[in-house]
């Protein structure tokens, strides 16, 4: 797609900072409040440019959460190109970088965009049973955290005045109990709303058949790939969840092993992580494959590793195919 306005945007909390290039010429800035009145200034300023056309311009921002709600809610209610993109991406491109303010990173953004306008990847919404589950999975990642924290703060308590702790604990049972309840709850609520789409009540029954995927991680992976829509490679996603190994070596001095790279989604790859052990303990493949690789001296946690990209694999396959999975499947023959 050939674009001719680059419109960066610094999305924060209260303001919107807008950068507007036509091909490499700054036309101009703008700065307004982060609602819909403020958005809809901007709209008829930047209409009134010459030769602007929606259909020739491209949207950039950084992900920012709900404080870019206002914003795409408006431009996709125009028909717009969005591009969201991580702000360390747009960062590490940039270059030698001096100075920083909102107004400076618009015109970043748009540069980005500029310099960057055959690779964009255009922002697909998610539909609204996807935000409502992600919400509601967010919310049971908090209260779990909040339970972490209070449980563990209790239980090194105990390792060095037991009376304290015990003490402490007695205090802290209904609030341990009414968290207890919560995540209940949530969870009851996520079934719910899996439950009452049948496009997403498919695709989760798909996902979930593959042998340790459960229903936590199959529904991180369902939010995360936007239904399997924004990242439809089982490669790209195993880089995103810090599965694929990548190679590390210069020259003649530097001959280091492949390994994953830490930039990654950590939470993911923690599901991953349990899947996967569930997979080595209750499917025979897994287990067989598992324990053939361990006699070999391999690392244990290189084929622990290895054991989460066959499951993303077999995931991707099996939404691909739009089936469940088949433990005996044969390809049939012409």
């Amino acid at each position: 797609m050939n674009y001719n306005f680059f419109i960066g945007i610094d999305v924060s909390k209260k303001t919107l900072d807008f950068a507007v290039l036509k091909g490499k010429e700054l036309l101009f800035k703008w700065v307004s409040e982060n609602d819909e009145s403020g958005i809809r200034k901007f709209w008829a300023q930047l209409k009134l440019q010459q030769g602007f056309c929606v259909n020739e311009a491209i949207f950039c921002m950084e992900h920012t959460g709900i404080y870019n709600q206002h914003l795409l809610s408006f431009l996709y209610s125009k028909k717009a190109f969005v591009c969201l993109e991580a702000a360390v991406h747009i960062k590490l491109s940039s270059g030698l970088q001096r100075g920083k303010s909102d107004q400076i990173d618009a015109v970043r953004i748009a540069q980005y965009a500029y310099k960057n306008s055959m690779e964009l990847r255009l922002w697909q919404p998610k539909r609204q049973v996807i935000q409502q589950l992600k919400h509601l999975s967010g919310l049971r990642n908090r209260v779990i955290n909040a339970r972490k924290q209070l449980t563990v703060a209790l239980n090194e308590t105990s390792g060095f005045d037991k009376n304290a702790a015990r003490e402490c604990k007695k205090l802290c049972k209904a609030s341990l109990k009414a968290m207890d309840e919560d995540i209940k709850r949530i969870e009851l609520k996520m079934d719910r709303v899996i439950a009452s789409d049948l496009e997403l009540k498919r695709l989760f029954s798909i996902v979930t058949s593959v042998e340790g995927i459960g229903k936590v991680t199959a529904t991180e992976m369902i939010i995360t790939t936007n239904e399997f829509k924004d990242i439809t490679d089982p490669a790209k996603f195993a880089c995103y969840s810090g599965v694929a190994p990548f190679e590390y070596s210069s020259g003649s001095s530097i001959k280091g092993k492949p390994r994953v790279s830490h930039k990654a989604n950590k939470h993911m790859k923690s599901l991953l992580h349990m899947a996967a052990l569930v997979a080595i303990n209750y499917n025979a493949d897994m287990k067989a494959y598992y324990q053939r690789k361990v006699d070999q001296k391999k690392n244990k946690m290189l084929v622990i590793n290895a054991v989460r990209n066959k499951l993303i694999w077999r995931v991707f396959a099996c939404v691909r195919n739009d089936c469940p999975y088949q433990k005996n499947y044969q390809i049939a023959l012409a």
